[in-house]
């Protein structure tokens, strides 16, 4: 980005006023390349032949079309559009290189078939999953999100409430210590076979595995921001008489929030990899389940298209966790690294 002033003088050689230019090229010219990218997408689909016979071909290629049209006007309307337009123009390399890469997917696959079939759809075979398939998927994906939604729940739950009795008392953490010694370590997966023998139902099996890998990493993790609480504050709120209740609720607890909130994401992501298991294995519902007859009947478009929605669920959760935690922890802006 270059920059160009041109400044007004006084006869004593001060300056009067300073007018100044940028050159916003390089964002325009990215925008360009992202707009041209799509637009190469989508006329490949519509005036190139396909080895095979896909039915959502044409409407790949005119949503290509529409969201090169997209890119272009957010590129050309960004300093009018506001966040949206500062949120197009930042991830602008992202859409030249998701739209590079979309490409080279279309061809090696529906044009030159490079990469073999099944095993390898081309994009329009996924799009047809998501319109044909829609009611099957949007099931799973409801069921997938009650299983992993409360079981996360109860583990973290269960894990904060620990973590705060074991960082608080010693006499707690003198009986509980053993026990996180012994389960903790073992992956929520390996106790499958005792979950469903001990459960009466697979749907309560698979709950408490979610619940179980949840509920360790928070555990312990809030029992380390309880117990890392540094004393003074402690002593000053004794001073000013408060009471035990006080010092665990506003004291204890908003101080080791930070590393509460990094129990919860590492809860998240374990959360995630137990469900995937634990649908395949004894629940008749959910993603898992999906991707396993998918991969049944050989229907590897299908397979990917639960990947994709099962990656989109996993980082929705993620960001908003985040924002969860941005809202929670404003006051602390200076004392935790943003």
């Amino acid at each position: 980005m270059s920059t160009y002033s041109v400044s007004d003088t006084t006869a004593a050689g001060s300056p009067r006023a300073a007018v100044t230019f940028s050159n916003l090229s390089g964002s325009y010219g990215v925008g360009l390349a992202a707009s041209f990218v799509w637009l190469a997408f989508g006329l490949s689909c519509l005036y190139w032949p396909d080895v095979g016979d896909w039915s959502r071909t044409e409407s790949l290629g005119i949503g290509a079309i529409v969201i090169a049209a997209f890119i272009l006007f957010g590129t050309f309307s960004a300093d009018y559009l506001g966040s949206a337009g500062q949120a197009l123009r930042k991830r602008a390399p992202w859409l030249v290189a998701f739209g590079a890469f979309v490409t080279l997917w279309e061809v090696a696959t529906a044009k030159f078939a490079w990469l073999p079939l099944p095993f390898f759809p081309p994009p329009q075979s996924i799009l047809e999953v998501y319109t044909d398939d829609l009611p099957k998927l949007l099931d799973s994906v409801l069921a997938s999100i009650r299983l992993q939604l409360g079981g996360y729940l109860i583990g973290a739950t269960i894990g904060f409430i620990t973590g705060v009795s074991i960082g608080w008392s010693q006499k707690i953490g003198y009986w509980v210590h053993p026990v996180l010694r012994f389960i903790g370590p073992l992956p929520a997966t390996a106790w499958l076979p005792i979950a469903f023998f001990t459960f009466p139902s697979s749907w309560s099996a698979s709950t408490f595995l979610i619940a179980l890998a949840t509920g360790f990493p928070v555990t312990v993790l809030t029992w380390s921001g309880v117990a890392s609480v540094s004393s003074a504050y402690y002593d000053v709120a004794r001073t000013l008489g408060a009471k035990p209740s006080f010092l665990v609720l506003k004291v204890a607890i908003p101080a080791a929030l930070p590393h509460v909130f990094v129990g919860l994401f590492m809860g998240l992501g374990s959360s995630f990899a137990v469900l995937v298991v634990a649908e395949m294995i004894g629940v008749k519902a959910g993603l898992g389940w999906y991707l396993q007859w998918a991969q049944g009947w050989a229907a590897y478009a299908n397979m990917y298209a639960a990947l994709i929605v099962m990656s989109l669920l996993c980082s929705g959760a993620i960001t908003l966790l985040f924002k969860t935690r941005d809202r929670l922890l404003v006051w602390q802006k200076g004392v935790v690294k943003w």
